[in-house]
Order: structure tokens, then sequence, then C-alpha cells
């Protein structure tokens, strides 16, 4: 009985090692949601590993799933680097809260001051809190001030889910959903 559990055992050991590569293959092509998932999925068995759960919360950033993102900042701090992420997370995750906040209930934001990221909410955060005009509307037209060509809107669907959608010359060209 020994034997066979040792010989399972050592058989396994590749397929666990192979979870975080596949992970990592998925986000180099792009396919976060399914490195998000994955990582979901495979999450308890890798919770200690660092490198795993940054893996793990850049594809659900990418992915937009934001609110997975409360597990990794808790996690994510036996590092430096590991710091660094979950502070990163951290201002995002907040800056989201803080948008859905202000955009259902028409809470203030213009007077915080917080850091910002490079990641597409927070952009869209700062050009909201940076609004001269605090009049509630449907859906909110921001101008990227680095890119006059790029162009964001903002609202409320469905009462529950956030909206930002980015523009080119008026097109189109990404819809981020968020919960």
């Amino acid at each position: 009985m020994r034997i066979v559990f040792t010989l399972i055992f050592i058989i396994s050991l590749p397929l666990f090692a192979n979870v975080k590569e596949n992970i990592f293959d998925l986000y180099k092509n792009k396919e976060y949601a399914k490195a998000c998932n994955k990582g979901l999925n495979n999450f308890s068995t890798y919770k200690k590993d660092e490198e795993f759960v940054s893996l793990y919360a850049f594809s659900c950033l990418k992915s937009d799933y934001i609110d997975r993102l409360a597990i990794p900042i808790i996690m994510l701090k036996n590092s430096k680097q590991g710091r660094v992420n979950s502070s990163y997370f951290s201002v995002i995750l907040m800056q989201k809260h803080l948008l859905f906040h202000s955009l259902k209930d028409n809470y203030a934001i213009s007077k915080l001051n917080l850091p910002t990221t490079n990641y597409i909410l927070s952009k869209v955060f700062e050009l909201y809190s940076q609004q001269k005009s605090q009049k509630r509307q449907d859906v909110y037209r921001l101008q990227d001030q680095d890119d006059t060509h790029r162009s964001y809107k903002l609202y409320i669907k469905n009462s529950n889910e956030m909206i930002i959608e980015e523009l080119y010359n008026n097109n189109i060209i990404k819809v981020h959903t968020y919960r």
C-alpha cells in the first residue's frame, strides 16, 4: 500500500508543476480569463507560492475579475515583490469600489488624492474624479488627456454592473464590465 501511495505521489508531482506553467502559458497567450479561472481552481494548492498568487491575480486583473484580487492582496506579504503587487491590486480594488459608490450614491470623490496605476480603471477613476462638473449623469464621457483619439464611456448597467467602454476615434475597442 505504501508503494502505491509513493508511486501516485511521484507521478502527480509533474502535474502540479504543470498547472503553474499552464497558467503562465495562458497568460502569455493573453487568455487571461482562462488563466484566472484555472488559478482559482488550483488556488488552495498554491496559496503559499507568491509567484503563483501574483500570476493568478494579474490574470484576474487583465480579465476584469477585480473582486478576485481580495484574497491575493492578503496573501502577498512575504516578499518585497509580493508586497508591491499587493499594494498595486489594493489601489485598483479601492478605486473600483469608490467609483461604483460615486456612480450609484452620488458620493463625491473629487477631493480624494489617491495613488494611481496604469490600469484602465485607474485612468478612468482619475478622469472622473477630476471633472469640474459633478452633475449626475447616466453616461459619463471622459477624454483621455494623453491621447486625443482615446476616450471612455462610464456608466452603470442593470444597477449592479459598472461599465467602461474604451473608445478610439469613437469606435469601441474594448468593454470592461465590473460587478
